[in-house]
């Protein structure tokens, strides 16, 4: 090319307009069409494709963003491949695909729900209740107690009877564990004061007292029963009798690690014992049950209309006269003496009134025994062979009669055809009177 001019026109974009005019081709005879191209600010071309001529500055321009689009290139290709979602789910666990789906089926519900809702406003959607399976618990199966009639489970009946002389005079009341006993025994010790054998085999209480001293009639009437002896030593014919009758006998004074002297009463009429510490001894001597027969049995059948609702008892004077008040709802009796409610104290200080379920009045011939050491005559009762009983329970009185052979036999109530007489299940208290005409009722 001989001669160019280089007319330049500023375009609105910023960029220039270089018109190129070939006046003269020396090999190609004939004009040539000038040709426009467009070029940025800073030199680079703005279309390529148009450009028949490259400045040095458009050069550099053109291999500076070649480079920059060949590493673009090379970063789209080093980055890895982004994962589909169904290979994501195959590469987990089963444990989070189950909480996955877990979760997708509660949003699923959820959504349905909502719509549901939406389309029926009106409606509740349905509730769906899901049963817990409970487990199956096998409940022991419970017998009749042989001291009680009470049910029990099977192993109440293997344990050691066992029987414990229980105090009543003024300074021993309130006592305690007197409310547990299965049968109660009452009766004149010396000098009108009356005294109480509780008789132990369905509960174990662990605060029992005070305990005093023996006496044979009480002896006899535990040896029905295959009873080890509780007490605090005894007259001297109590003493003798426990020796020859080879009773089991727990003494204090020979056992003096099964009782305690509590502080908050004086002497005698401080010594306590449980009948866990009962059974200690018994164990260590052997004595791992009982072989007895308990009374005849009947289930409850109060009364409509109660004839026997008061009873009293008239034994030694008002101090020592114990009477009974009927409960038609729970089908027992509640003592009292001199004049007001019996109660038993726990060890904590808690006051429960002692309600037997049948008591019973057993007419037993009373004697002078030999003086003891203040002068008094201890009572002889003849608790051998038979004589009348007065039963009260369900709301009435049952006139009856009571046998005791033998020492070891146990006392039974029969009617005057000989048939047994059957009582509640339940405490059964005893009281020893001399005639019928020391009970009365309403």
């Amino acid at each position: 090319m001989d001669d160019i001019k280089k007319p330049i026109n500023k375009v609105k974009d910023g960029s220039f307009k270089i018109k190129v005019n070939h006046f003269a081709d020396k090999e190609n005879e004939g004009p040539v069409e000038p040709k426009v191209i467009n070029t940025v600010a800073n030199g680079s071309p703005k279309d390529e494709a148009d450009l028949d001529f490259l400045t040095p500055e458009q050069a550099n321009a053109k291999d500076f963003l070649d480079n920059e689009m060949d590493n673009e290139n090379e970063e789209v290709e080093d980055m890895p491949k982004r994962k589909s979602p169904i290979d994501w789910f195959k590469n987990l666990s089963n444990k989070r695909k189950a909480i996955f789906i877990s979760l997708v089926l509660i949003v699923l519900a959820l959504i349905g729900g909502g719509i549901y809702l939406v389309l029926n406003p009106n409606k509740k959607l349905p509730v769906v209740s899901i049963k817990k399976s409970t487990p199956t618990v096998v409940k022991p199966k419970l017998v009749p107690s042989t001291l009680t009639g009470l049910p029990v489970d099977p192993s109440v009946n293997n344990r050691t009877v066992t029987a414990i002389m229980i105090e009543n005079s003024i300074d021993a009341r309130p006592q305690s564990g007197l409310d547990q006993a299965g049968v109660v025994f009452e009766a004149i010790a010396e000098g009108g004061v009356t005294r109480f054998m509780g008789v132990f085999q369905d509960t174990q209480p662990s605060y029992i007292g005070p305990v005093r001293s023996a006496r044979p009639y009480y002896i006899e009437w535990a040896l029905g029963f295959d009873a080890a002896y509780a007490h605090v030593g005894g007259s001297p014919d109590a003493l003798a009798d426990l020796v020859s009758w080879n009773v089991r006998n727990i003494d204090q004074f020979a056992n003096s690690g099964a009782f305690q002297r509590i502080s908050s009463r004086y002497a005698p009429h401080n010594v306590y014992t449980s009948i866990s510490q009962l059974n200690t001894v018994e164990t260590a001597k052997g004595w791992t049950s009982s072989n007895f027969k308990g009374f005849a049995r009947k289930t409850d059948s109060p009364e409509k209309t109660p004839t026997a609702s008061s009873i009293s008892f008239s034994l030694s004077g008002p101090v020592y006269n114990p009477s009974f008040t009927y409960n038609p709802t729970t089908n027992n009796y509640t003592r009292s003496e001199n004049g007001s409610v019996q109660y038993v104290v726990s060890q904590t200080g808690v006051l429960t009134p002692i309600t037997p379920k049948v008591v019973v009045a057993l007419v037993t011939p009373l004697g002078q025994g030999a003086l003891d050491s203040s002068g008094a005559y201890y009572s002889d009762y003849n608790v051998l062979g038979s004589g009348q009983a007065m039963i009260f329970q369900d709301g009435k009185e049952t006139t009856a009669n009571w046998n005791k052979k033998n020492l070891s036999d146990q006392i039974t109530f029969t009617d005057n055809s000989g048939n047994p007489v059957k009582i509640n299940a339940g405490q059964t208290w005893l009281t020893a009177v001399a005639s019928f005409s020391n009970v009365s009722y309403k």
